[in-house]
């Protein structure tokens, strides 16, 4: 059994292990854990940029990935606690983004600005338990190569946003978009597909 699995079979290690890494009731790891775990865990490749106020809330036992020319801007928030977070090169997460994993963000793709990409759910089937103490759920969000979504979009757990995406500004993504497509509105809807044969963008009916 590997040293994982033995932390995760026994519960009293396991809380000793989690509150060693993040204290109690908190997002954030450890300072050690953020200066002596994380840069040789996840992977941040060259001329990657992650600016100085954004807040990364990663954790070892989920994957980090960011790629080549890629940028994180200030004041974004990265979760990966309970689910990974990989990034693909030559994109943009811009300023004030939340992302909480398990989110794949494809290459060339360009997110706004006050975005947020959550692929975590709370429950509620008791309510006699305060939210906080409700079991949570993940499903993954992917948003592939070539896509821009606009200011203030939401995406939310479970969806699939196609290649070459436009979402507009304010949209609440609750569903997947196909690719090559222009989606708006809340719940977000598609209004526009590339049309390959005439090269143009058609409105859907």
């Amino acid at each position: 059994m590997s040293i994982a699995q033995t932390i995760k079979s026994n519960p009293t290690l396991k809380k000793i292990v989690h509150w060693m890494l993040i204290p109690s009731g908190q997002a954030r790891p450890r300072f050690w854990v953020k200066l002596l775990v994380n840069p040789f865990y996840h992977k941040v490749e060259r001329g990657s940029t992650i600016r100085r106020n954004t807040r990364m809330d990663v954790l070892p036992f989920n994957e980090f990935s960011l790629g080549a020319g890629s940028t994180i801007e200030d004041f974004s928030t990265i979760n990966n606690g309970v689910g990974a977070v990989h990034i693909g090169k030559n994109s943009r997460v811009g300023i004030g983004n939340v992302l909480i994993g398990p989110v794949t963000i494809g290459n060339n793709v360009i997110l706004a600005q006050n975005i947020v990409v959550s692929g975590l759910n709370h429950g509620y089937e008791d309510v006699n338990l305060p939210i906080h103490k409700q079991p949570v759920s993940t499903q993954p969000i992917v948003i592939e190569d070539d896509s821009w979504l606009g200011a203030n979009v939401v995406v939310t757990s479970g969806v699939t946003i196609g290649k070459h995406c436009v979402v507009a500004a304010g949209a609440v993504v609750t569903k997947s978009i196909p690719p090559f497509s222009i989606a708006v509105g809340n719940p977000a809807r598609v209004i526009k597909q590339y049309d390959f044969e005439e090269k143009i963008w058609k409105r859907v009916n």
